[in-house]
């Protein structure tokens, strides 16, 4: 890891809103704001036939453009190599068009602080290694060094033991607190427990979704209403791209009323046709029940993991703009027997524990010789954070029992304190063998079918006349921002074997991240 000379500042890229943070010259952290003048900046993309790029538009610009022109929720496909926008004949990339967002939030940040050249990049907890490598292309992408990933709730847990005047603060000694973090963004989810003191911060356990957030309950109330207008008038504006659009920002605007509001109309126009109707916030949680139910299962799964009972937690972290639904505190009052705190605005928290997190980087590698690392490294020089793998890691094995078919042999399992590795051992299925092949898996299921294959690893060059049988040590590890890596030992001579993953993403490759970057110089991102 090295650190650039420029600005180092924290960010938390998300769904529907993302947020960048500093350490100001007080040494507390701050969220920059955007040239609107906000401290978020919705993650939409406006490519228009212009040739503009238009970061977080407004909703009355989006009405008026083309839908196929404007990028929602691009956080969900980040590592899916098939998701590409054909735009000026060049086919743009989820990290890409995220690089689009960062450079954004730089351009305007860089008014008030100067220029940016390193950042902390927060990623979802349950982001697999996959999403976590794309998510640090993206940030190569924009013209950032991407000095670390940070799992969101552990940047939130940060926040809130700066907030509480904990962090760091040796007057506690070793005082240990444990908390829930519940982050509920607007196209993620995940539960996260933490046990800490004021200089040490270990994950007990998590889980979550990637495909679970505020969209999701969004999208059931555009369903409904979808649904009341075409019984009344025999059409469905969900088939038209512009009333979809239009559709989508009313029931966005509903959605968020009813978190302060017994009951709120919402408006259709389609075909000329247009229908009101008004929806109760009863109404409402009934038809998203069981998204929230979802919520509640992986809250007690995750308390259960933890090996503690509610009665253990001292405090409950809400996190991502998605929890101000009401429903969630009744949720989690039910669970955890205690009221969620709020003592760092959910927007918010993120960034800023990414921020904090950028700064005690800062101060180890320069030694507090920064203006940063100087406001913060008597207070945070000697604070450490452990996570832990939101995945299994496992390889594709012959089923011992089962010649015929494959199983996942798990190697490290999940909820295992990082950085971690372990050790396995090979033999060569023939004479002269040069090369061996694994697949490496990620997920708990034992058909590999079933879980998300990272890549193939290949040891290769193995010495020459190698008899059949002869040994090969490899070892797994997942690093502290939960990266994958493998290495290999040919035992026959003790010697270090060439090794290497080729990537189940392989468009994500270095000369291609190269080529992105170049484009995103080209494009005025406004």
């Amino acid at each position: 890891m090295k650190l650039l000379e420029g600005q180092t500042v924290g960010i938390d890229l998300g769904t529907t809103y993302s947020t960048i943070a500093q350490i100001n010259d007080e040494g507390l952290p701050e969220c920059l704001k955007n040239a609107d003048a906000n401290v978020i900046t919705p993650s939409v993309v406006l490519l228009s036939d212009d040739g503009k790029v238009v970061v977080g538009p407004s909703n009355e610009r989006i009405a008026v453009e083309d839908p196929k022109n404007v990028i929602e929720a691009i956080k969900r496909e980040m590592g899916n190599p098939d998701y590409f926008i054909v735009y000026q004949n060049k086919k743009l990339t989820p990290e890409f068009i995220s690089a689009l967002i960062m450079k954004k939030m730089m351009q305007d940040a860089e008014k008030h602080i100067g220029t940016i050249t390193n950042a902390v990049v927060t990623v979802p907890y349950y982001f697999n290694d996959v999403r976590r490598k794309a998510t640090q292309d993206a940030g190569r992408i924009a013209g950032l060094n991407v000095i670390d990933i940070i799992n969101e709730p552990t940047a939130a847990t940060l926040a809130y033991a700066w907030e509480m005047g904990e962090l760091g603060n040796a007057e506690l000694g070793n005082k240990e607190k444990t908390i829930l973090v519940y982050d509920l963004g607007g196209g993620t989810f995940d539960v996260t427990v933490v046990r800490y003191t004021p200089t040490n911060f270990r994950v007990l356990a998590t889980d979550g979704d990637v495909m679970l957030g505020g969209l999701d309950w969004s999208r059931r109330i555009v369903d409904h209403v979808s649904e009341q207008f075409a019984k009344k008038h025999d059409s469905d504006p969900r088939e038209d791209p512009e009333s979809l659009q239009i559709l989508a920002q009313e029931c966005e605007k509903a959605k968020r009323e009813l978190s302060t509001r017994a009951q709120t109309p919402i408006n259709v126009y389609h075909q000329g046709k247009t229908l009101t109707l008004s929806l109760t916030r009863g109404d409402f949680e009934r038809m998203t029940a069981d998204l929230m139910q979802r919520t509640r299962d992986t809250t007690e799964l995750v308390i259960q993991q933890a090996g503690i009972g509610a009665e253990d937690l001292d405090e409950v972290i809400v996190v991502g703009g998605s929890t101000h639904m009401p429903v969630v505190d009744q949720m989690l009052i039910e669970v955890c027997k205690r009221n969620p705190s709020r003592d760092v605005v959910p927007e918010e928290a993120v960034a800023r524990g990414a921020a904090i997190h950028a700064a005690i980087l800062e101060a180890r590698l320069t030694g507090g010789e920064s203006r940063m690392a100087r406001s913060v490294i008597n207070r945070l020089r000697n604070v450490t954070t452990t996570d832990v793998n939101s995945h299994s890691l496992g390889v594709k094995i012959t089923d011992p029992s089962e010649k015929s078919r494959k199983i996942n042999h798990i190697m490290i399992q999940k909820n295992t304190s990082i950085p971690y590795q372990t050790t396995q051992r090979f033999v060569t299925n023939s004479d002269n063998q040069q090369r061996i092949h694994v697949s490496v898996l990620e997920g708990d299921a034992s058909d590999p079918m079933a879980c998300e294959q990272i890549g193939d690893f290949r040891i290769y060059g193995l010495p020459a006349n190698l008899p059949k049988g002869s040994p090969v040590e490899v070892t797994y590890s997942y690093d502290a921002n939960g990266r994958i890596s493998v290495t290999a030992r040919e035992l026959t001579g003790n010697n270090e074997a060439s090794t290497e993953i080729v990537r189940a993403n392989a468009a994500a490759s270095d000369e291609n991240i190269d080529v992105l970057a170049g484009l995103a110089k080209e494009y005025a991102v406004e």
